[in-house]
């Protein structure tokens, strides 16, 4: 009985360990599991647009820019019927999977698909295209504005923007073209507060959007951008190879090295006691054998003592 207990506690401390390791490990691994998709949703956007056809490229991107220009005369639309919802759509939709390009942000280091729409099912793994505003193809009178998470345990996504400041940049790429802003305004403001995405005239914004306090989501915080020039190196070669940090491969080999050990501290613990069960019975069959031949020796030996004749006194 005693056997059996430590059994059953080798195997809850290799299977509480074991559970340990995968809750440590998931934050790591599920961010980097959604990067590598948001690479590859990236390559193959940009590979995409490669590959388009030239009449297709400029019709998308006409049809955006109109989409802008009768924004930029009625104002921001919050309240869109199904029928624009539809046309909203259609727009920029390279791939038929609903993204629009990628948002990229160097001080932070995250490159991030973005598409239309603001659904859980967009912003679990990516950011999106806040609808009603202007589409992210830049020009004068347009204001996009887009929304991501922070602080989700699966994916960093906006989770570092309140670093950003004054005279940061980062670019968006929708089709080949790179757009340029500068950060010149970070506001905190009530959910409600639309006020600070609202369309300029003479400018040419995108606002980053995210929750915050960190934790508590009570407010938004709205980093603002106006466009620049692009910088030198900004333009970016089509179809880039994806490139996953050494780190992060190191933390996903980990994770199946650590299971592989646990599995065999697991085995060899099992395999062990075995033994000892096998060592422990042969032990005691010797022992009730040799016991069971003593007996019959004394046995023997009384018989023998008492069929010998008694000497005569």
């Amino acid at each position: 009985m005693n056997r059996l207990k430590k059994n059953i506690l080798n195997i809850l401390i290799v299977v509480m360990g074991l559970a340990g390791v995968i809750l440590l490990a998931y934050p790591t691994f599920s961010d980097w599991w959604n990067s590598m998709h948001q690479s590859y949703a990236i390559a193959s956007y940009d590979q995409a647009v490669a590959e388009m056809d030239p009449h297709k490229y400029d019709e998308l991107l006409a049809a955006a820019e109109k989409y802008n220009a009768e924004l930029a005369k009625t104002g921001i639309n919050w309240s869109m019927s199904d029928e624009q919802m539809k046309v909203y759509n259609s727009l920029l939709d390279v791939t038929g999977t609903g993204m629009m390009g990628y948002v990229e942000i160097p001080k932070i280091n995250v490159e991030l698909p973005l598409y239309h729409g603001t659904r859980d099912a967009v912003l679990q793994v990516a950011i999106g295209h806040i609808t009603g505003t202007s589409l992210p193809v830049g020009g004068v009178g347009s204001h996009c504005s887009v929304s991501g998470h922070r602080g989700l345990p699966s994916a960093r996504l906006f989770t570092d923007i309140d670093v950003l400041d004054k005279g940061d940049i980062f670019t968006i790429t929708v089709l080949d073209r790179v757009l340029t802003y500068e950060v010149d305004q970070v506001r905190i403001v009530l959910p409600a507060d639309l006020g600070d995405l609202a369309i300029d005239q003479k400018k040419d914004y995108v606002t980053l959007i995210t929750c915050t306090p960190y934790g508590i989501n009570s407010h938004r915080l709205l980093v603002r951008g106006h466009r620049i020039d692009n910088l030198p190196g900004t333009v970016r070669v089509m179809a880039d190879a994806v490139q996953i940090k050494p780190y992060l491969v190191a933390v996903f080999l980990a994770i199946p090295i650590l299971v592989t050990m646990l599995v065999w501290v697991m085995l060899s613990t099992s395999r062990r006691i075995r033994y000892r069960r096998v060592k422990q019975s042969a032990a005691d069959q010797f022992r009730q054998r040799r016991s069971e031949r003593m007996d019959q020796a004394a046995e023997h030996e009384q018989q023998a003592n008492a069929s010998e004749p008694r000497e005569e006194e």
